[in-house]
């Protein structure tokens, strides 16, 4: 492997896989037969998607059985209806329990492959190959899966890890530059929850990370997903440490289902969904001033949003954060931060300022 390649392993016993992180990847075949058991391979991709890589990524697995199953493109369609286009595939091509899904596409293609994986005979193997910022550094690692309900995100699925996650960093070429700033959401997010010299590292280097400097994103996903891979390691099923990889995302999903899947972002509502839970924490006595105003700078540098649009109601969108698998008896618990780089999972907090941050931003 070349010096503008990585490899991290994520530990989990039996279920341990590599994530290869490095430049022009989809044209190593190896990276690919290496993981795959069965003869029968189906490669799920999206509409934007199809265009860019699907034909490299199928030119690689000559040897094998392959079929290909194109899903609409957006948040939107992350849903059981979509995920039943992959069920269809798979029975009207006879594929059994030796069959391997390739999830070829963002966050959305790779949750809705991996509960199709799943699911399908009870369970056959995966891969994950994420062409977004966001998906590279957050959704194609660990193994949660799973679709949207009109009444909470990911409400539905299961966890199911893949056998390997190939992430070619010359697909962030073609990503929109809006696209790429919803995947700083994430990245910025390991610096904040526990890791404050890469922190550090982004606010010193973020001009050259939004302008794609290709050595700068290959260090941040490394760092990004070995951050998440000791999580991961040490908590699959997120039962205690993991629930802190969701800081900002109560906020953030209620914010996607109140307006309507689309509308934002994952990345973008979970900037805002990590400034909400900032500004409670300074209520709550944790952060300062100095602090909460340190993490709106990084993420406007990021050009993330920090405010919501016009347009929903506070109750609202407390509604829909109470539907959220974090919440324990109806009471919603939330990622808030001690001091930035030191996070805390609870459901103890002031119900009045959890109120006031909430009518703040819906004003």
């Amino acid at each position: 492997m070349s010096i503008s390649q990585k490899i991290l392993n994520v530990d989990l016993g039996d279920k341990s896989y590599p994530i290869y992180i490095g430049c022009d990847l989809l044209s190593q075949k190896s990276f690919f037969e290496d993981h795959i058991s069965g003869k029968q391979v189906m490669v799920v991709s999206n509409t934007t998607v199809t265009p860019l890589y699907l034909d490299r990524v199928t030119k690689l697995l000559g040897k094998f059985n392959v079929k290909v199953v194109i899903l609409p493109d957006g948040e939107q369609y992350k849903t059981l209806e979509t995920t039943n286009l992959i069920f269809d595939a798979l029975l009207k091509a006879k594929f059994d329990r030796s069959a391997t899904l390739i999830a070829l596409g963002g966050g959305v293609v790779g949750d809705i492959t991996g509960f199709a994986a799943a699911s399908y005979q009870r369970g056959i193997n995966f891969i994950q190959v994420p062409t977004t910022l966001l998906s590279q550094v957050d959704s194609s690692v660990g193994g949660k899966t799973g679709v949207n309900h009109e009444l909470g995100k990911n409400m539905i699925g299961s966890f199911k890890q893949p056998q390997a996650v190939i992430i070619d960093v010359d697909t962030l070429d073609t990503l929109s530059d809006r696209e790429y700033s919803a995947g700083m959401a994430e990245v910025i997010k390991y610096g904040l929850l526990g890791n404050i010299d890469f922190l550090s590292l982004l606010e010193a280097n973020i001009e050259s990370i939004m302008k794609r400097d290709q050595s700068l994103i290959i260090d941040l996903i490394y760092r990004s997903c070995k951050d998440k891979s000791i999580i991961v390691s040490q908590d699959e099923f997120e039962r205690g440490k993991r629930a802190l990889l969701n800081f900002g995302h109560t906020f953030g999903h209620g914010i996607e289902n109140t307006f309507g899947y689309g509308v934002y972002l994952h990345g973008e509502a979970i900037s805002i969904g990590m400034y909400m839970a900032s500004m409670l924490s300074q209520f709550e006595g944790g952060l300062s001033q100095i602090d909460v105003d340190r993490i709106q700078s990084i993420l406007m540098k990021a050009n993330l949003p920090t405010s919501i649009k016009k347009g929903v109601n506070s109750e609202n969108l407390i509604q829909a954060m109470s539907v959220d698998k974090k919440a324990v008896d109806g009471n919603i618990r939330l990622v808030l931060l001690n001091s930035v780089g030191d996070s805390f999972v609870t459901g103890s907090y002031s119900k009045e300022n959890f109120q006031k941050v909430v009518s703040n931003f819906c004003q």
